[in-house]
């Protein structure tokens, strides 16, 4: 497990870009036959990537976090981007087809990733949070879950966003998770900007061919900063940041939040004259 540290906003405004790169810019998450995970302590979120190949893998944290297992203290969300592949939660095993989902409550003893194909493995994409409670197993099938249509073709952000951890789904203490699909041709996802002061957010870029790059913005309004990302990337986006990017062509997210309230809708809308 990777560390990162919390920024204060005024900080970043002297990094180079190999610095930004460093401190909010995960390269590296799926690799056939390994866990990779980054644990940011901007609101303590843990997200990462599970690759199973020829034998199951589990997430062994718990000297890390001062607890006896994983999921001693926290809540799961994890979809799969790669082959079929299941989740096994304290023996029970549910089959995870691509863009299935699951969440996974406080107080899970034994969590197990497998694939039903090593030469197409799994890619199971997780978000894990502090919990304060308990809350049912979830299983998330993507075809049952109602997008909210978003943006126009004039305006390069047609896409669509599916609510997978959300009051709609499913309860959780603080963690939402969701996918956003963008149409072909368009590229913004979302612009105009916001940020959400009262919680942070992690994106998963993927689903783009070699040669696309990710434009993602970030920093405060008046003072952006970005990074360009590949295939299968993730940036760290704190709370007072700007949340918003751009590709050379479309593309799909998937975004965590945790912090304050699970309130989809609470942004803070930055005007387009108030950009720099």
């Amino acid at each position: 497990m990777e560390t990162r540290y919390a920024h204060h906003p005024e900080d970043i405004k002297k990094y180079t870009t190999d610095e930004l790169r460093r401190e909010f810019l995960v390269e590296t998450l799926f690799e056939a036959g390994h866990v990779h995970v980054t644990y940011t302590h901007v609101d303590r979120m843990i997200f990462g990537g599970v690759t199973p190949a020829e034998k199951e893998l589990t997430i062994k944290l718990d000297k890390e976090l001062g607890v006896e297992y994983f999921l001693e203290r926290r809540e799961l969300g994890i979809i799969n981007i790669g082959g079929e592949g299941s989740v096994v939660l304290d023996g029970m095993e549910y089959d995870m087809k691509q863009r299935d989902g699951l969440y996974v409550g406080k107080g899970t003893r034994i969590v197990l990733f497998r694939s039903k194909d090593a030469s197409n493995p799994a890619k199971f994409y997780i978000n894990s949070t502090p919990a304060h409670n308990t809350y049912p197993t979830v299983k998330i099938n993507m075809n049952k879950i109602e997008p909210l249509q978003m943006g126009a073709p004039e305006t390069l952000n047609e896409r669509k966003i599916y609510q997978y951890v959300h009051p709609n789904v499913c309860e959780s203490c603080q963690l939402q998770m969701g996918l956003t699909m963008l149409a072909p041709g368009s590229v913004w996802n979302t612009m105009p900007c916001h940020t959400h002061e009262r919680r942070m957010e992690v994106y998963l870029y993927f689903d783009m061919e070699p040669d696309t790059r990710v434009f993602h913005f970030m920093g405060k309004p008046d003072e952006t900063r970005h990074l360009v990302m590949k295939n299968e990337q993730a940036a760290i986006s704190p709370s007072w940041s700007i949340h918003t990017g751009t590709a050379t062509s479309n593309y799909t997210f998937i975004w965590g939040m945790c912090g304050e309230n699970i309130t989809y809708s609470d942004m803070d809308h930055v005007k387009m004259e108030e950009l720099r």
